[in-house]
């Protein structure tokens, strides 16, 4: 049966669209139906080739991932016979250690709690090693003593004499090394933080010095710092004289704590810092303070000389103008003829204008012995009122933060009584001078009128 053109054509179409392979230039090069045919033919044997690869390859991968597989399988198999056999050699080998370990114990019998307490001694020994100063000078002492712990902390091993005589040895050490004054060369660190190699005097197990300074042992970095700040300065002369001295015996100020009192008195605020605590109050209270012994002072050396001059007025007749009887006398002297009751008033007179010298600046320092505790309270109140704002912020989680701001708070208060208990105690004094200058020179008033009426003046 004949085939039409366009059912050719229609046929070239599907065949173009199920392959996916065609181009323009194999249309134009077609030149009649019976070539198209021939091409079409010629594609279908193409593809039937690659199929037919495509084939061979696909069974070839299903066979060799077949064979894969039959592999896996027999290792499985294989390792699973071999963990059946090593289980069974685990359960044996766990019933031999646990009779070997009885066995081990009933041997050890007492040895085992000596053995626990030699563990304890050696963990408790190397830890006091480490921190002791004698390490600044022989370092590493404490590596033996740590092994000896672990070696004994593995129960399936036990120390050999040897490290238990190490033990012995460096306890021994510390001992003798506690008692004995000695010198080294030893890396310190300033206060500058700069290191230098330096002469190093160890003074037992207690202090070590190096030119004339404290200094401390750092037994988490191995260290040797120089105190921030030094001690009194009468330890610190014991410390130089200790440096300098060439004899077997020398005085020198030691800490029997290792340390613990030595950083108290380092830690403990002098003078001039307590008084930089107080701020702006402490220093207005400190001026007022010296304010007010300047003016007793004063006070003081006035009614001193006016006192000395009045008693030798007492035993004078003729007026000496220079000090408050004498001019009193003066003014007697100068109304004899006046009546007593004009005498009496212009003597009078005369007193209250002396009482107004003797009696000058107590006002004043009554006034400092009250505003002093006055101001100090302000400045514990400020301070209280900073410390609160610190606990605001960084929580009461440390307790030294907050010793630290009460403490320096409190300091206006201790500054404060400091100033008014002794102006208190001078106010007194001096007032209680000058009220008996003036009552000699009222006595003596009163002896002048009394002269006046018995001579019969009206």
């Amino acid at each position: 049966m004949m085939t039409s053109i366009p059912q050719l054509l229609r046929l070239f179409v599907l065949v173009l669209i199920a392959n996916g392979v065609t181009s323009q230039t194999s249309w134009a090069i077609a030149g009649s139906v019976d070539d198209l045919l021939d091409m079409v033919r010629e594609g279908r044997v193409v593809e039937a080739k690659e199929n037919r690869k495509r084939e061979a390859r696909f069974l070839n991968n299903k066979s060799q991932q077949k064979r894969l597989y039959q592999q896996a399988v027999k290792e499985r198999n294989r390792l699973e016979k071999i963990s059946v056999e090593l289980e069974k050699k685990y359960d044996k080998n766990a019933d031999s250690v646990i009779t070997l370990q009885n066995r081990l114990n009933g041997r050890m019998g007492t040895l085992k709690d000596l053995f626990s307490h030699l563990q304890t001694s050696s963990g408790s020994s190397a830890v006091q090693i480490d921190n002791s100063i004698i390490s600044a000078q022989y370092p590493n002492r404490s590596a033996p003593l740590t092994s000896l712990s672990e070696t004994i902390a593995n129960s399936a091993t036990l120390p050999s004499i040897k490290e238990i005589e190490n033990l012995w040895y460096e306890l021994q050490r510390e001992i003798i090394e506690s008692g004995k004054v000695t010198r080294f060369k030893a890396d310190v660190i300033n206060t500058d933080g700069i290191e230098n190699k330096q002469e190093v005097i160890r003074v037992g197990a207690f202090n070590l010095v190096s030119g004339g300074n404290y200094l401390q042992y750092i037994p988490e970095t191995k260290k040797i710092i120089e105190y921030a700040k030094q001690p009194p300065s009468h330890f610190s002369l014991s410390a130089l004289s200790l440096a300098k001295s060439e004899d077997d015996l020398s005085s020198f100020g030691i800490d029997p704590t290792r340390g613990a009192i030595l950083d108290a008195l380092v830690q403990t605020p002098e003078l001039y810092e307590r008084i930089e605590q107080g701020g702006i109050v402490g220093y207005i209270i400190l001026g007022l303070g010296a304010l007010g012994l300047l003016l007793v002072f004063e006070r003081l050396a006035y009614l001193a000389l006016t006192s000395r001059r009045i008693s030798a007025q007492v035993n004078n007749k003729t007026p000496d103008e220079k000090n408050p009887l004498g001019r009193i006398f003066k003014i007697y002297q100068d109304n004899k003829t006046v009546s007593t009751d004009t005498l009496e008033l212009k003597l009078g007179e005369a007193i209250l204008k002396e009482r107004a010298p003797l009696e000058r600046f107590l006002t004043f320092l009554k006034i400092i012995s009250v505003v002093s505790p006055l101001l100090g309270l302000l400045g514990t109140v400020t301070g209280m009122i900073n410390t609160f704002q610190a606990i605001t912020l960084f929580g009461t989680g440390d307790p030294q933060l907050m010793a630290g701001g009460i403490s320096q708070a409190l300091i206006t208060t201790v500054m404060g009584l400091s100033i008014a208990i002794p102006i208190v105690l001078l106010h007194t004094i001096v007032s209680s001078r000058s009220k008996r200058l003036l009552m000699i020179l009222e006595e003596q008033s009163a002896g002048m009128i009394a002269e006046q009426a018995e001579q019969g003046q009206p």
